[in-house]
């Protein structure tokens, strides 16, 4: 039981260090972002964050129901 704990924990720890590589060892390293709006391919397609596509059709339509804005 204790042997598959540490195997498990092994694992993972070994997932975490290859994962921070690029991180640790390079200068200014930090992981890239995953938002779909910072991805070039997607914005070239077209393709937006549903938030974007939702405000955008609401700004499109006329009987669509007005945003709230907390002020």
């Amino acid at each position: 039981m204790i042997g598959k704990i540490v195997i498990g924990t092994l694992i993972i720890a070994i997932a975490v260090a290859f994962l921070c590589i690029k991180v640790i060892f390079k200068r200014n390293g930090s992981f890239a972002s995953m938002h779909i709006h910072d991805s070039k391919p997607m914005r070239e397609r077209g393709i937006h964050c549903v938030l974007d596509q939702d405000r955008e059709m609401r700004r499109k339509s006329r009987l669509a129901v007005k945003e709230k804005v907390k002020r």
